[in-house]
C-alpha cells in the first residue's frame, strides 16, 4: 500500500500550539509556508505563571507567552492565549501528585499530550472550525492509501518524540500535524532555520525537567503537597537500613540520595527495588534484583486497531530510553501482558510502555505490575 506523509494536499485551517520555544515556532512557520491557514495559540497552564520555571527553560511562563506572540507576529499569523490552567491542574498536576503518592512513577508530558494538547485543545479547536492541531513534536503521521493514519517515529531517531505521543488514538491522529517529523537535521540546523526566518527564539534554550516544578526539585514539590512522613528504608530481608521523609520521594531504580549509613555486605551500590505507600516503606537491594522479565499494563490506548493475539514488537519504557524486543498480548481487552526477550532494569509501575512495529507506534499502556528475574520483592 502506498503511504504519503502529512500534511494533506489541500490547505487546512490549523491551530498551532506555540509554547514559546524554537521547535513549535518553526513548526508553525512551516505549516504557514505550506499554504495552511494557521492561527497560533499559547496555552496558559498556570494560574500563577510567575511560579513556573523562568529563564526560558519551561513552557508555562509569561516570558514564554511573549516569545510565542513575537514569533506569531514574525510568521504573520493571528495569535491568542488560551487559559487551560484549571484543566492542566486537574489532569496533569494532581494526577502527577496522586501517582507518586500511590508509589507509582508517572510521565506528566505524556499525560499533558493526552489530556491537554490533544484533548482539551483539540476539542476546542474542532468546535471552532479548525481542521487540525500543529505541534513541534518530532514524529510523523502517515496517511495510507485507504485514508487511515499511522503514527511513526521521526525520521531522525535522535530527536524522536513518538513515545510521549503514544497515547493518541485514531480520532486524535486524524487531526494532528507534526511538521518537524520528516526533518533529518541537527537541532543547530533547526535553530539556523529559525534565525533565517527572523524568529527571536532561535537561540532560546530548550525546556528541561517538569514545567510545573519551578526549581526542578521534584521531591520538594511533592513534600509541600503531601507532607513529610518518616518511614523505613529496608533491605530485601526486611532489615531496617535507614529512614526517609516520604516514600513518594523515591523511584524504582534510584541509586543516589538513599541516605543509607550501612554499606551492603558485598560493598556494591544498592538501588530502590520497591515503594510501598501502604506502610511507607522503601526497599533497596542489588542491581541484579532490578531485572524485570515481564509486566502487566493497564489502560491501553491504540494508535489504530487493537492488536489481536500475541505479537512480537519492540518496546520503549521511558522518553529517552532505547528499544527492547518483547512479546505482547491483549487480555480481556483491558490488560496488556508483556514478556521481555532479555531482562530490563528500572521498570516502574506508573510508567508508560509504548509498543512499536518497526517505526510504527502500535499503542501504549500504563505499567501496573512487574515480574522480577530473581526472587525478593
Amino acid at each position: 500500500m502506498t503511504e504519503t506523509p502529512q500534511p494533506a494536499q489541500r490547505p487546512l485551517r490549523v491551530l498551532a500550539a506555540m509554547s514559546g520555544g524554537v521547535d513549535s515556532a518553526v513548526a508553525a512557520a512551516r505549516a504557514a509556508e505550506a499554504g495552511h491557514d494557521v492561527t497560533g495559540v499559547h496555552l496558559a497552564l498556570s494560574a500563577n505563571p510567575q511560579s513556573f520555571r523562568t529563564g526560558a527553560r519551561g513552557c508555562c511562563t509569561i516570558e514564554d507567552s511573549r516569545d510565542a506572540r513575537r514569533a506569531a507576529d514574525v510568521i504573520g499569523i493571528p495569535f491568542y492565549v488560551w487559559d487551560l490552567a484549571e484543566r492542566f491542574r486537574e489532569d496533569v498536576v494532581e494526577d502527577f501528585v496522586a501517582e507518586y503518592e500511590a508509589g507509582r512513577t508517572p510521565n506528566p508530558c505524556l499525560r499533558c499530550n493526552e489530556k491537554i494538547k490533544f484533548a482539551a485543545l483539540l476539542d476546542k479547536a474542532l468546535a471552532l472550525g479548525f481542521d487540525a492541531v500543529v505541534t513541534g513534536h518530532y514524529a510523523k503521521v502517515i496517511v495510507r492509501e485507504d485514508g487511515t493514519r499511522e503514527l511513526h517515529r521521526a525520521s531522525d531517531m535522535a530527536k524522536d518524540q513518538s513515545y510521549v505521543l503514544g497515547v493518541l488514538d485514531d480520532r486524535q491522529l486524524a487531526h494532528a500535524m507534526f511538521p518537524l517529523g520528516d526533518t533529518v537535521t541537527t537541532k543547530e540546523e533547526i535553530r539556523a532555520e529559525a534565525e533565517r526566518r527572523g524568529l527571536a527564539v532561535a537561540k532560546k534554550p530548550d525546556s528541561h525537567d517538569i514545567c510545573f516544578i519551578a526549581d526542578g526539585d521534584t521531591q520538594g514539590f511533592l513534600a509541600a503537597r503531601l507532607g513529610k512522613t518518616e518511614g523505613d528504608i529496608v533491605d530485601e530481608s526486611g532489615a531496617v537500613l535507614g529512614t526517609h521523609e516520604g516514600a513518594y520521594g523515591y523511584t524504582i531504580g534510584q541509586r543516589k540520595g538513599l541516605r543509607i549509613g550501612t554499606p551492603a555486605p558485598d560493598g556494591k551500590p544498592r538501588y530502590v527495588l520497591d515503594i510501598s505507600p501502604v506502610n511507607n516503606t522503601v526497599t533497596v537491594g542489588p542491581a541484579a534484583a532490578l531485572d524485570v522479565t515481564g509486566l502487566t499494563a493497564i489502560k491501553p490506548r491504540w494508535c489504530g486497531a487493537a492488536p489481536t493475539g500475541p505479537g512480537t514488537y519492540t518496546a520503549q519504557l521511558r522518553a529517552h530510553g532505547g528499544e527492547t524486543e518483547v512479546t505482547a498480548e491483549l487480555v480481556d481487552g483491558s490488560q496488556l501482558r508483556v514478556a521481555f526477550t532479555e531482562p530490563v532494569r528500572g521498570v516502574a509501575p506508573g510508567q508508560a510502555i509504548v509498543l512499536y512495529d518497526g517505526t510504527r507506534v502500535v499503542g501504549s499502556a500504563t505499567i501496573a505490575t512487574t515480574e522480577r528475574a530473581t526472587a525478593g520483592v
